[in-house]
């Protein structure tokens, strides 16, 4: 019953996609579109592609918060790289450290290893069970990971996953 889920919210997902890049809305065309995501589906169904891993959670309303405050932590990081790197006088103050990653899922710990690269100015070089190690390129943002923020919100919106 599961999968059967996943693959009606990988249709409408698909379809949704299907629609925004098609720019057609005529009854025949519409029906082709989701004909072709229907086949699309059952295919990878049958092929055994589709489970929990490749659930789109990216529709889910309540993953907003979390996208608003990546996002937010991204152009942060963005200005103070930029500034770094044009500004010499600005310390760049490289360091290796270990974080704890408390998510219970992979896909959890996943997206929170992402979550973390995807910040300028840090990045994921090692992942073991559930602990990480990341390069900040200043103490700064080395200290901002290791306040913890970042893992508590993943672990949120884990619960969504």
């Amino acid at each position: 019953m599961s999968n059967l889920k996943h693959a009606f919210n990988m249709t409408l997902f698909l379809f949704a996609i299907w629609l925004l890049l098609s720019g057609h809305y005529t009854l025949l065309l519409l029906i082709f579109g989701l004909l072709s995501t229907l086949l699309i589906v059952l295919l990878a169904h049958r092929a055994e592609l589709i489970d929990r891993e490749i659930h789109p959670v990216l529709l889910k309303p309540s993953l907003l918060p979390y996208w608003l405050w990546l996002a937010r932590e991204m152009i942060k990081s963005n200005i103070d790289v930029s500034l770094r790197i044009l500004n010499p006088r600005m310390p760049i103050s490289p360091k290796i450290f270990t974080v704890r990653a408390g998510q219970k899922t992979d896909l959890g710990r996943v997206t929170y290893g992402n979550s973390i690269t995807l910040v300028p100015g840090t990045v994921t070089v090692d992942v073991d069970d559930d602990i990480f190690t990341v390069h900040a390129l200043t103490q700064e943002a080395a200290a901002d990971l290791e306040s913890g923020e970042m893992n508590r919100r993943v672990c949120n919106v884990e619960n969504v996953f």
